[in-house]
């Protein structure tokens, strides 16, 4: 039986929150030390900056989304991720977390991230772009974001990622869904999925963008305190809920996606000595104006409360 896109367009209309609807200077900010504030400000910055880029990618999958209704739900996860952003600017607003409220400035990693997005993200093929997104969303959901609600103890903090979280919930069902309809189009799919997997711009930016992005933002946010089992977890996460279909498990970018998950969440894999380590110490000496000035897209950021 096919996946009802269009009765989970209507749920995600019905589900929108706004930043406008939480109250922001509600008791509990006290409740961060200055050692937490030192400690998570950085994190915070990389979270928002990871949200900032997801919202990006769905901007290019809606350009390439098999079906109108699937692309009007990627244009709301769009302005959803952006929201996200948002809201944890929102957050680092309330902790004293932002300088004469300015934008946290992003890494190289970031800057790179961006730079690549922005040239190619919308000429990535379908399929690679499809598999890439829940397997970040897996790792931001069920790592990430829950290392950050048990460091907190702020009341706002879990109320603002129950609907971030519900959200991401919607939005990983729907990446699921429709890597399933992709495989669901027979080998033809199968085999042209493999050729966009090896597509030099799909090569060189999981190599030189995402690896060594993801990879600092992982030992950062270990060294902070987060166990690796909950990232091998939530690598789990993505392989179980792929593999429960046979249509999605023979699609090439998810089996290489499952793959590359599995090596990043292990510190020990030879990856990281021998790819990943070297591409973050490379990227980290990268000069800033290389890149040039960010694209218009991240204008989208912002600390206040509006809806």
């Amino acid at each position: 039986m096919s996946y009802d896109f269009e009765a989970m367009l209507q749920t995600i209309k019905d589900k929108q929150w706004s930043l406008a609807d939480i109250d922001w200077d509600a008791p509990g900010a006290e409740t961060m030390s200055e050692e937490t504030r030192a400690r998570m400000k950085p994190f915070m910055a990389d979270l928002v900056w990871i949200e900032h880029i997801g919202a990006r990618g769905f901007s290019a999958l809606a350009k390439k989304a098999p079906t109108p209704t699937i692309r009007d739900i990627y244009q709301h996860f769009h302005a959803e991720e952006q929201k996200h952003a948002n809201a944890e600017l929102a957050l680092m607003r309330r902790w004293g977390m932002l300088e004469d409220d300015r934008i946290p400035e992003p890494n190289i990693q970031v800057k790179l991230a961006i730079k690549v997005l922005d040239s190619y993200g919308d000429s990535l093929p379908l399929s690679a772009m499809a598999a890439l997104i829940p397997l970040l969303e897996c790792a931001l959901d069920g790592a990430l974001v829950k290392f950050l609600t048990d460091e907190v103890e702020d009341p706002l903090c879990h109320e603002v990622f129950r609907h971030i979280n519900s959200d991401e919930a919607r939005h990983i069902t729907v990446d699921f869904e429709v890597l399933d309809l992709l495989g669901a189009r027979g080998w033809i799919s199968t085999i042209t999925s493999a050729a966009e997997i090896a597509d030099p711009r799909v090569v060189v930016g999981l190599v030189v963008v995402f690896v060594p992005l993801i990879n600092k933002v992982r030992d950062n946010v270990v060294a902070m305190g987060l166990q690796e089992r909950k990232l091998m977890n939530a690598i789990r996460r993505f392989e179980k809920i792929g593999g429960r279909s046979e249509y999605t498990r023979r699609m090439v970018p998810f089996q290489a996606m499952r793959v590359l998950g599995s090596m990043i969440m292990n510190r020990s894999h030879p990856y990281h000595r021998f790819l990943a380590d070297p591409l973050v110490r490379i990227t980290d000496h990268v000069p800033a104006r290389l890149i040039g000035k960010p694209q218009s897209w991240v204008d989208g950021l912002s600390p206040e409360a509006v809806a």
